[in-house]
C-alpha cells in the first residue's frame, strides 16, 4: 500500500494491525489523534467493531490484503486531486484478484464459497466500502449473535452523495424496536429503504461487480462470494425486481398509481418516444411532460426514461 496511502495514516493502521485492534476511546491517543482514526475509518481501513451493550466497542483494522480494495474506493469517491495515486493503485488492483489474499483463488474463479466466520466479517464489511455508484442489500435480520450488537455498529457512511444506498427489509424487522432504531440510523444516514412481507434471504452487493450470498439462513458460516459479472447483473434485475414490489418505509401500500396525464405519459416511454414528441400528442408544453416524466422515474425508481418504461411494463401498469 506504499505510494497509495499517506505514510502517517499508514504507520497508523500498522500499530492497529499489529495490536489486534484497541479500545475504541483509546484509539485517537495511541493512533495518532482522532483526525488519524477518522482517516482510518473513512478510508475503510479499520471499523469499530461492537461487542455487546455491556462492553466498549474496538477499533479494528480490515486485514491487508482488503485494505487496499477498501481505500482505492474511497479515494475515487472524493474525487481526489492526486490521480497518479489512484491511477497507480487501479493498475495494480488490474494485476491482482479484487480480493487476493482473502480468496486466494486463480483470477478465472469467479464464485467462491466461503466457511471461515472471520473471513466472512472481514469480506462482508469490506464490500460496503468498494461501492462507488450503487451498494443494496437484503435484510432479514437472521443472526447467530443478538439484535442489539448490530444496533451498536456505526450507521452507514454518507460516500459524500456519491453512492446510492437502498435496503429491502423483512417486515418483520421493523416491528422489533431495536430493528426499527437500525433501520432509522441508516435512513438519517441517507439509505432509501422498502419493505416486503418476506425476504427469503440476505443479500449484499456492490454495483454491478461483486455481491455476498448466505449458503445459511444467518451467513455467519456459510457464504457465496460472487464476481462473474453474469450473475451479478442478474441479481442486480433481482433485487430491482423487488424494490418495484416492495412497499416504501412508513406507508401501509405501494406507492399509488399515476394519475390519467402521467398514465398516458407512461404508455408513451414504453414506446421509446421523446418528451417533444409526447408533449405534441398531449397538447402540452415540453417543461410540463419532463416534470411528469420525473415524478414517473421516482414513482418507479428508474434511473432513465427507458427504464422507467421498461419498469412500467414489469409493475403492470402497462397491459
Amino acid at each position: 500500500m506504499k505510494d497509495i496511502v499517506e505514510d502517517e495514516v499508514l504507520i497508523a493502521y500498522k500499530e492497529l494491525l499489529v495490536r489486534d485492534g484497541c479500545l475504541n476511546s483509546e484509539a485517537a491517543e495511541l493512533l495518532g489523534g482522532p483526525e488519524m482514526v477518522d482517516a482510518l475509518t473513512e478510508s475503510g481501513m479499520a471499523y469499530v467493531e461492537p461487542v455487546g451493550l455491556a462492553l466498549e466497542p474496538r477499533l479494528v483494522a480490515i486485514p491487508p490484503e482488503l485494505a487496499l480494495q477498501s481505500n482505492l474506493a474511497a479515494l475515487s469517491r472524493r474525487l481526489i486531486a492526486k490521480q497518479e495515486r489512484l491511477l497507480e493503485g487501479h493498475r495494480r488492483m488490474a494485476d491482482a484478484h479484487p480480493f487476493p489474499g482473502a480468496l486466494e483463488a486463480e483470477a478465472e474463479r469467479l464464485v467462491r464459497v466461503l466457511t471461515n466466520r472471520t473471513e466472512i466479517g472481514d469480506v462482508s464489511r469490506a464490500l460496503l466500502s468498494t461501492a462507488r455508484q450503487h451498494w443494496l442489500t437484503l435484510e432479514n435480520f437472521a443472526m447467530e449473535r443478538p439484535l442489539e450488537e448490530l444496533a451498536g455498529m456505526p450507521p452507514l457512511p454518507t460516500f459524500e452523495g456519491e453512492v446510492r444506498c437502498r435496503s429491502i427489509y423483512q417486515a418483520s424487522c421493523a416491528e422489533s424496536r431495536v430493528g426499527a432504531r437500525i433501520i432509522e440510523v441508516n435512513g438519517q444516514a441517507g439509505e432509501e429503504a422498502r419493505i416486503l412481507p418476506k425476504v427469503g434471504m440476505k443479500m449484499k452487493l456492490a454495483d454491478e461487480a461483486v455481491a455476498l450470498l448466505p449458503l445459511t439462513q444467518t451467513g455467519a458460516s456459510g457464504a457465496l462470494l460472487v464476481l462473474s459479472p453474469l450473475l451479478v447483473r442478474a441479481l442486480r434485475q433481482y433485487f430491482e425486481l423487488l424494490w418495484e414490489r416492495a412497499v416504501p418505509l412508513g406507508a401501509t401500500e405501494p406507492e399509488p398509481p399515476v394519475n390519467d396525464v402521467q398514465w398516458r405519459i407512461v404508455q408513451m416511454l414504453a414506446q421509446d418516444m421523446t418528451d417533444a414528441r409526447i408533449a405534441r400528442e398531449l397538447g402540452m408544453s415540453v417543461p410540463s411532460v419532463s416534470r411528469h416524466v420525473g415524478v414517473i422515474r421516482k414513482k418507479l425508481g428508474a434511473d432513465n426514461r427507458v427504464a422507467a418504461g421498461a419498469a412500467a411494463v414489469r409493475r403492470g401498469w402497462i397491459k
